[in-house]
């Protein structure tokens, strides 16, 4: 287990690409191989000693509160928002909910399998030994199961991570987890902005540290990227989705 006891999860979004399900649904509800994408991250989360988890809802608000009702093995507090206010934007505003102390921020939507130790152990370790504003996880763009880009980042011996820039082609997908501290948003006005602020401010500072994973890592966007990973996992349901739009 770590010793970092809260997180964050954004499950705010409106999930665009994965439509037709996400009319009806909000995308952290989208089952992947017989369990919802947010309930797989409240799993690993709470497997490593996490007891408090801030959620930020606005896209079909009431059907994940209900969902969210019905979980009792953490603490869950909700943080809705009444217009959608980013990545950026939704944790600083739930800021007064989340404490003094560092905290996991997962998207809803990301979809890991753990090598030999957990990836939230092996972040917290990485941490606890650098102390920096911020920590990410990174995945191998060249084995992240359903991504297609360029990367997002380089790293340095040290874990300094790098923006890549241009028609740059990074070795480094962002995979959707990361530790970050309050002092990470000193200065930033409340409102509609991308953690990619954040992240920019500390990388000009060598603020900005992340951690390769070690596991498994999907890229879940659309529903036909829903049956891919379900096939991939031997899923014995896997099921052809309707295209999305």
């Amino acid at each position: 287990m770590s010793n970092i006891r809260t997180a964050m999860v954004l499950a705010a979004g409106l999930g665009k690409r994965m439509r037709p399900l996400t009319d009806t649904l909000p995308k952290p509800l989208v089952e992947v191989a017989g369990r919802s994408l947010i309930d797989r991250v409240f799993d690993r989360l709470i497997a490593a000693g996490v007891t408090r988890i801030v959620v930020n809802l606005h896209h079909h608000r009431a059907t994940l509160e209900a969902h969210i009702a019905k979980r009792s093995d953490a603490d869950f507090v909700l943080s809705p928002e009444a217009e959608l206010l980013e990545t950026g934007g939704g944790v600083l505003n739930a800021l007064p909910l989340l404490g003094s102390e560092p905290f996991y921020c997962a998207n809803a939507d990301v979809l890991w399998f753990d090598g030999a130790t957990p990836a939230l152990v092996r972040m917290a370790q990485a941490w606890a030994a650098q102390r920096p504003n911020a920590l990410l996880l990174m995945n191998s763009a060249a084995s992240a199961r359903g991504y297609e880009g360029r990367g997002d980042y380089f790293m340095d011996g040290f874990g300094r991570a790098r923006r890549r820039q241009g028609n740059q082609i990074a070795p480094f997908v962002y995979a959707g987890v990361q530790i970050l501290t309050p002092g990470c948003f000193a200065g930033q006005e409340p409102g509609r902005f991308s953690l990619n602020r954040v992240y920019d401010a500390l990388e000009a500072a060598e603020g900005l540290v992340g951690i390769a994973h070690d596991g498994l890592w999907f890229h879940v966007g659309t529903p036909e990227s829903v049956a891919e990973t379900e096939f991939e996992l031997g899923w014995s349901h896997a099921r052809p989705y309707p295209p999305h739009r």
